[in-house]
């Protein structure tokens, strides 16, 4: 069977609650392989809420329909605070950034209680910037950002992650509405061990199957290098 943009292989789903030190509960879900213990843990953090980011914008939907199955990769994704999708909505409000850094804690705390192995922040736009700003985690075992704005995120939280150590790949289209290759190579030299990926083609939403097929291959690639490349069929 072809892999297609609909395609949703098997693995052990799980609808999960976080709860922030601030006292809000988050919904979300958790995406465990069908068989054994996964061999690392993507925390998803969405695009932006106020522009109908949420937990099942597609390429992080996609990434739980397939990983866990394809690359015994562990998938958490959650909605922050104030964002609602079909699994529900999550309490408190949009905080443009800087409450949600409880939201990534959450997060993190959940994977560390449930023993969920090697998690890695994976990001995407407005994910990024929570991930640079409040993923600065001795649990995080690196961050993959996709289409990274680099607005709310400074050069100062860039300075942070470079003195944190953990790798950090940017996935950054040629067409990007924000930040495109040249200047992402520009703006992440101050991260000594950063990774610019520039894709050709591509634009801020990865639209499209080939351009989701190179997402999940480069991220694979990091997190589970054995699963790498991924099939085309299941």
């Amino acid at each position: 069977m072809e892999i297609r943009s609909s395609t949703v292989l098997p693995a052990v789903r799980e609808d999960i609650e976080l709860h922030t030190s601030d006292g809000l509960t988050l919904v979300g879900e958790l995406a465990l392989p069908p068989e054994g213990a996964p061999a690392a843990t993507l925390i998803c953090l969405h695009p932006l809420p106020t522009a109908e980011g949420m937990m099942d914008s597609h390429v992080l939907r996609k990434a739980a329909n397939r990983l866990p199955a394809l690359a015994g990769v562990a998938v958490l994704r959650f909605n922050t605070r104030g964002t609602a999708s079909a699994r529900g909505r999550s309490e408190g409000s949009f905080a443009d950034g800087e409450g949600e850094r409880f939201d990534v804690a959450a997060a993190l705390e959940y994977a560390e209680f449930h023993d969920l192995p090697n998690p890695w922040l994976l990001g995407w736009s407005f994910g990024t910037e929570l991930a640079l700003k409040w993923g600065h985690d001795p649990l995080v075992h690196g961050a993959i950002l996709l289409s990274p704005p680099l607005s709310r995120a400074t050069d100062a939280d860039l300075d942070a992650w470079a003195e944190f150590g953990r790798p950090l790949v940017a996935l950054v289209p040629e067409f990007d509405d924000y930040l495109r290759p040249e200047e992402a190579r520009r703006r992440f030299a101050r991260v000594p061990q950063a990774e610019v990926v520039g894709v050709d083609n591509a634009k801020h939403l990865w639209v499209g199957e080939p351009y989701v097929r190179i997402v999940l291959d480069e991220v694979v690639k990091r997190v589970n290098p054995s699963a790498h490349p991924l099939p085309t069929e299941a």
